[in-house]
């Protein structure tokens, strides 16, 4: 078996389930932001937020990260002087950032001390699709 498509299949089955979650985290804090007086839709939220985040988006994540940096080191590590690799490498930290923002926001929702509004995160939902496009097309057309 080719280890550089087995590596490929499963970093895109690992960045497939950690933008799952990148998408919809947001959303659940989006409804999460408007409920205030509703104890148990809180603690509803709570548990779906810290599920969703830890068994999914973290596995996946790290995922992402080590089958990654199996596919750069099956095509050399010099490929890291090519600039759509830059680009997208670029992009996965933005993206790995904005992972751990998230953490933040769902250890406020824990205490009951969320400091964003439900727009703030309508907003911040698109960051990681700006980043996918930005990385799907890097990928795809490898520029200089």
């Amino acid at each position: 078996m080719n280890a550089y498509l087995t590596f490929k299949a499963l970093h895109l089955i690992a960045v497939i389930s950690w933008f799952a979650g990148l998408l919809y985290l947001p959303r659940i804090f989006v409804y999460h932001a408007n409920t205030s007086n509703n104890e148990q839709q809180n603690e509803t939220f709570k548990i779906m937020e810290r599920k969703l985040y830890f068994y999914i988006m973290n596995p996946a994540m790290i995922l992402s990260w080590i089958f990654g940096m199996l596919l750069v080191h099956s095509i050399g590590i010099q490929s890291f002087s090519q600039l759509w690799l830059q680009i997208k490498l670029l992009a996965v930290i933005l993206l790995t950032i904005y992972h751990f923002f998230l953490l933040l926001c769902l250890r406020g929702f824990s205490v009951n001390s969320n400091e964003y509004s439900s727009k703030f995160f309508r907003i911040i939902n698109e960051v990681p699709t700006v980043l996918l496009i930005i990385i799907i097309f890097v990928v795809v057309f490898k520029p200089l």
